[in-house]
């Protein structure tokens, strides 16, 4: 699982850590019944409060997406609940909405969009 932060974006960093696993998990990076990190080794690496990453886990297993299993972890959930993947399909597009109407208000063409959206997704 790769997840970064930027405190600069204006973005509340559990927004941030939260769309980047649901969209891992909706695009199957991350599979059903893996394990996440614990929410310590995941502050940690993100250099962020642990309550933050607790936060995160606890919305997320509130959504479904996640299972918290006492004493043994956090795991993605078996079943995706349904509407997830579509929901996530659906936030998707409109966040590639924004970017494209940004690129547009910068005379960024369509050519260097993909070249950038492909760096992204190394």
């Amino acid at each position: 699982m790769r997840i970064s932060v930027e405190t600069s974006s204006g973005m509340p960093i559990t927004r941030q850590v939260a769309a980047q696993i649901r969209a891992q998990c909706a695009s199957g990076v991350i599979k059903p019944g893996e394990r996440l990190p614990s929410v310590r080794a995941l502050a940690t690496d993100l250099s962020v409060n642990q309550n933050t990453i607790l936060r995160v886990y606890e919305r997320l297993t509130a959504e479904g997406l996640l299972e918290r299993r006492h004493g043994d972890g956090t795991f993605v959930a078996d079943r995706v609940p349904s509407g997830q993947m579509k929901a996530q399909r659906q936030r998707l597009r409109e966040e590639i909405a924004r970017v494209a109407e940004l690129a547009k208000t910068l005379g960024v063409d369509a050519e260097e969009v993909h070249q950038l959206l492909d760096q992204e997704m190394k």
